[in-house]
């Protein structure tokens, strides 16, 4: 593996996986405060699951074989989880 490849892969690993994790965090706590669960407690819940989704990614970053599928799936889903977190914040608002 090239040194490029392997920056590009820390790089995903840590700042790509802290997106998406990010973007289900968000949009977990949104979905769940919209049908009624008190923040704190979505909040709660969806941070014990960011650790272990988080570790997941880490690992599966080093392993997919593809950089661009990585790379892909870390901006695409958390662009995609976030803007579905920020609509569904303002729907809920109103």
């Amino acid at each position: 593996m090239s040194p490029v490849a392997l920056v590009s892969r820390v790089l995903a690993a840590i700042f790509g996986c802290y997106a998406f994790v990010w973007g289900v965090v968000a949009l977990g706590v949104a979905a769940l405060n919209g049908v009624g669960v008190d923040y704190h407690a979505a909040e709660q819940a969806m941070m014990m699951l960011a650790f272990i989704l988080y570790l997941a990614l880490f690992l599966w970053s080093f392993a997919a074989a593809s950089l661009w599928r990585v790379w892909l799936v870390l901006a695409l889903g958390s662009v995609l989880m976030l803007a579905a977190a920020w609509q569904l914040q303002r729907m809920i608002i109103g």
